[in-house]
């Protein structure tokens, strides 16, 4: 039984009902949630986690409203580029990018691919950016990569190797800030034993408290990945 937490994945979810509850545009709420992924990966990091992905844009995302987008696709992306380049160097933390580029406007590509390139050398907690993200598009893209190769049979090892960020092992503890109790079409085959931890908090008020009661839920969790313990 592996108990060690060292994948969490992320859904940030309810910054547009936090900033509407605020009489606040929901492009607000984007940002307070962008600032808050400073306090939790640090804290995930102080911790010896090793990798934090999240769900920052999917590719359902696209069918939101065109200013949202907008924002989504073009302000937001300056708003990580300049608050994480030196959080990531402080606190010798790690980047990356996961998901489609195509679609991506080519500044917001580059400003993440700068914050990847800069940070590859750091050894601590990788912060993986899911961004135009889909768990099934993923699965697809990796099946037509395999196809285009000529690779007769698959298994899990070729599957994997094909997938956006390959390097980056399942999820032991998935949160799900928003008050809802469903995957999005996040991460589909990385959290088939995933612990799942939902949380009523809006995510920009997703705190260390909160954090800590997600992790203290995880530590209690009996994780047998189908199998059953010896009978005495």
């Amino acid at each position: 039984m592996d108990s060690k937490l060292q994948h969490v994945a992320i859904i940030m979810d309810g910054n547009g009902r936090w900033a509407k509850e605020r009489n606040r545009p929901r492009q607000y709420g984007h940002q307070k949630g962008a600032e808050n992924i400073l306090t939790i990966s640090q804290e995930l990091n102080n911790r010896g986690v090793k990798y934090l992905t999240l769900y920052a844009f999917s590719t359902e995302n696209w069918g939101r409203p065109q200013l949202e987008v907008n924002y989504l696709t073009k302000d937001l992306p300056f708003i990580i580029y300049n608050k994480f380049k030196s959080h990531l160097e402080k606190k010798n933390m790690r980047f990356f990018v996961s998901g489609r580029t195509d679609g991506i406007p080519g500044k917001t590509l580059q400003l993440l691919r700068d914050l990847e390139e800069d940070s590859k050398n750091n050894e601590g907690l990788e912060v993986v950016f899911a961004y135009n993200y889909g768990g099934r598009v993923e699965i697809i893209d990796a099946v037509n990569k395999i196809i285009g190769k000529g690779i007769k049979e698959v298994d899990e090892r070729i599957l994997r190797e094909h997938f956006f960020a390959p390097h980056v092992p399942d999820v032991d503890l998935l949160i799900r800030p928003g008050g809802e109790t469903r995957l999005s079409n996040f991460l589909l085959w990385q959290t088939a034993y995933s612990e799942i931890y939902f949380s009523d908090l809006y995510w920009p008020d997703f705190n260390e408290e909160a954090l800590d009661l997600a992790i203290k839920y995880f530590e209690n969790r009996n994780r047998r990945f189908g199998k059953i313990e010896d009978e005495k």
